[in-house]
């Protein structure tokens, strides 16, 4: 195993860890929901919670495949947070990163214009929104990675241009456009049910893993 890799697994799930910022942090999630559950209540539009609720079980989704990569290789994951963290949830994923995912998908849709209909150079304005995000985020976990907060050891996951375009289209765009998914279905129903798979996708993963006695 690399040295991030044993530092990310030391202490790992460890509540001893937990500091007290992480309540004022869990207040302002709770706060954002509770703000967008009145107003869902009142319009009967639940979109925001569900690209909230979309773009946090993808990361998921990426965190759960990418404790995989650990467990498969024995190495590394695709990426690691060895740092200091309030609480790391898996070697890639801190409890820092989950409140950010939490209303990551919230802020993309609260950008978006009510009736979600303009073109913005050329194109529908959710997607030139998500590509603009995208670069965004992306920009700022290079500078976690310059910094050796967030570590990346492959190639094809690191500031390379082959491994910048993957970061690029798995790391963040796939979030934005499965919240722009689910929110463009056409009943409860179905957005229900896309979520339900977005989430049950990585429980069924991290269920075999735990049987198979991974650890990540």
């Amino acid at each position: 195993m690399t040295l991030a890799t044993i530092q990310a697994l030391d202490g790992l799930r460890e509540l001893s860890m937990l500091k007290w910022y992480v309540i004022p942090l869990l207040a302002i999630v709770f706060y954002i929901y509770t703000q967008e559950i009145n107003k869902a209540r009142l319009t009967k539009n639940w979109d925001a919670l569900f690209a909230g609720l979309a773009v946090f079980g993808l990361d998921f989704f990426n965190e759960t495949w990418n404790g995989w990569v650990l467990w498969i290789s024995g190495k590394s994951a695709c990426w690691t947070t060895p740092g200091d963290t309030a609480l790391r949830v898996t070697v890639g994923w801190n409890i820092e990163i989950i409140f950010m995912f939490l209303i990551l998908g919230i802020v993309f849709y609260n950008s978006l214009s009510p009736k979600q209909d303009k073109k913005i150079l050329g194109l529908n304005e959710k997607w030139t929104i998500a590509i603009g995000f995208t670069i965004l985020c992306v920009f700022i976990e290079c500078v976690l990675n310059k910094a050796n907060l967030l570590i990346w050891e492959y190639a094809l996951w690191n500031r390379t241009i082959a491994g910048i375009w993957l970061i690029l289209i798995i790391g963040y765009f796939l979030f934005f456009a499965g919240a722009i998914f689910v929110i463009t279905r056409k009943t409860m129903k179905q957005k229900l049910i896309t979520l339900g798979v977005i989430y049950g996708v990585p429980i069924v993963m991290n269920i075999i893993a735990a049987i198979g006695g991974a650890t990540y």
